[in-house]
């Protein structure tokens, strides 16, 4: 089934192809849609391949692994993969109503599906040097889709997320060289055993420049700058496919590399990343609170939220992990879901700034109404899936002894609580402050399913996690397994027969 680790990123990049070709005409968009759409399809597939067989592996062109490229899914990079699909199919759907139509001309459908492949990339790669690869894809499509239309914002934002990133991108390359030059693989798999022979301090050296690089590209304290100084610029298409998976990407290198490779001075580089969780929490939130413009407090809230999920890997247990996973998979669908609402706010109120909206909530309930889904979820508010999130997370610190991180965790849901009151309070509730009434209805009718059909779908999905958590859960519990014991990973990467317990039983 080595077709179906294939197919991820062969078809955002067809589909990217088709879509250039057509981007004078009218079919590029419906071409963009239905290449998502034949995506989730094929994501679907993987994550029941990967449901069945727990680990699957490929070996490009027939060199066997670790001396070719390897690709790989396990159910945590499958499960990445699906929930990109789904962001990716939700944001084609909202561009119909958010993209102009010089935008598509200029080839934003095209950089998009190059900004899907190379996600999906990075989530299914097998070994570092190509895991590099994709995140230079990401990198030319993300700044691409960033200066789209050439206003002075946007090249002002895209300088300063290019040439942060591009720090990251060379510290990588480098720890890379040396990881190389120290062990003779680049191989995920096999570095996992390779390690085990390099000087623990030499090691740790080189896990720090990891830890840096992939902490940059999450957007973690203090490397989180050139995210909200360039979220708030792009089209509220290209924001919402930002906010949704271009951090996580960082999230699941940290992820993946911190289990795998770099797990042999727990106590150091996780007591490092405790504090980043801690600071990155903070800082985001604070930052939220400070701004008046929907897109800018949820930029911040990117880099608040993030620092969560870094905690779940600071704690390094099962219930830890457990939270990080589940978190990640919550987080994606619900912060993309709000840029969406604030697209819409923004075509039907004039304006993101605060101080210039308003009367929402009387002309557009519905739209109000999918508004507080992913805004609750994001606080915290039970039933709903940023709840247990939080709860999971929370309870992990707590049995591990961290009273004051979980306090922290708290203390910054509430602080949550108060910027989604905040956008509320100005956008929904109060009246317009020039006594518009910005009505759905006054937007086409295409236009106006554009916008909905997608943020209710998201809304729907964060509903059904939040109502029925237990199978997400239990399915988060596989993979921080997966996580803490790589055995199965790295025997169908190596084209190993996995160990039995009983083998290991009877080798003690």
């Amino acid at each position: 089934m080595s077709w179906l680790l294939v197919l991820p990123v062969a078809l955002p990049f067809a589909t990217a192809i088709a879509a250039f070709l057509l981007r004078e005409r009218a079919a590029g968009r419906w071409v963009s849609i239905l290449g998502s759409a034949a995506l989730l399809v094929v994501s679907g597939l993987l994550m029941a391949q990967v449901l069945e067989r727990d680990v699957i592996a490929g070996q490009m062109g027939g060199w066997a692994a670790p001396y070719g490229i390897t690709l790989v899914a396990d159910r945590l990079s499958a499960v990445m993969v699906l929930i990109t699909a789904i962001v990716a199919l939700a944001v084609s759907v909202y561009a119909l109503a958010d993209i102009e139509a010089r935008l598509e001309r200029l080839g934003y459908h095209a950089l998009f599906q190059v900004l899907i492949a190379g996600v999906n990339g990075a989530f299914v790669t097998g070994d570092l040097f190509n895991l590099y690869v994709w995140f230079e894809v990401m990198l030319i499509a993300s700044f691409g889709l960033l200066v789209l239309g050439g206003s002075r914002e946007q090249i002002d934002g895209g300088v300063k997320y290019v040439a942060l990133n591009l720090i990251a991108t060379i510290l990588f390359l480098t720890g890379i060289g040396l990881l190389y030059g120290t062990t003779g693989t680049l191989n995920m798999a096999d570095l996992s055993r390779a390690v085990e022979d390099v000087h623990p301090g030499l090691l740790t050296a080189n896990a720090m420049m990891f830890l840096i690089a992939f902490g940059m590209k999450a957007a973690v304290f203090p490397l989180f700058f050139w995210l909200p100084a360039a979220y708030h610029t792009p089209a509220f298409s290209v924001s919402a496919v930002f906010a949704g998976l271009l951090t996580k990407v960082g999230v699941y290198a940290l992820l993946r590399c911190f289990t795998l490779i770099f797990d042999h001075d727990v106590g150091y580089t996780h007591e490092i990343l405790l504090w980043v969780a801690g600071l990155t929490m903070i800082t985001g939130v604070l930052g939220a609170a400070a701004q008046t413009d929907i897109r800018r407090i949820l930029s911040f809230h990117i880099v608040s939220q993030i620092g969560y999920m870094v905690l779940g890997l600071a704690l390094y247990t099962p219930l830890a992990l457990v939270g990080a996973v589940f978190y990640l998979v919550h987080h994606i669908v619900v912060k993309a879901n709000l840029f969406l609402v604030a697209g819409a706010v923004q075509r039907l109120a004039g304006a993101t700034e605060l101080s210039r909206i308003g009367g929402l909530y009387r002309s557009a309930p519905l739209l109000a109404a999918l508004f507080l889904v992913p805004a609750f979820s994001l606080a915290g508010f039970p039933p709903l899936s940023g709840f247990w999130a939080k709860f999971v997370l929370v309870r992990a610190a707590l049995e591990d002894g961290g009273w004051a991180i979980a306090g922290v965790a708290l203390l910054v849901g509430l602080m949550t609580i108060y910027s989604m009151t905040k956008i509320w309070a100005a956008a929904f509730w109060s009246p317009h402050p020039d006594g518009r009434e910005p009505a759905l209805s006054t937007l086409p009718a295409g236009q106006r399913r554009g916008f909905l059909i997608p943020i209710a779908g998201l809304a729907a999905l964060t509903l059904v996690i939040g109502l029925a958590p237990a199978p997400f859960v239990t399915f988060a519990e596989d993979a921080a397994a997966g996580l803490l014991d790589p055995s199965a990973y790295v025997a169908a990467v190596l084209g190993e027969p996995p160990v039995e317990v009983s083998a290991l039983e009877d080798a003690r």
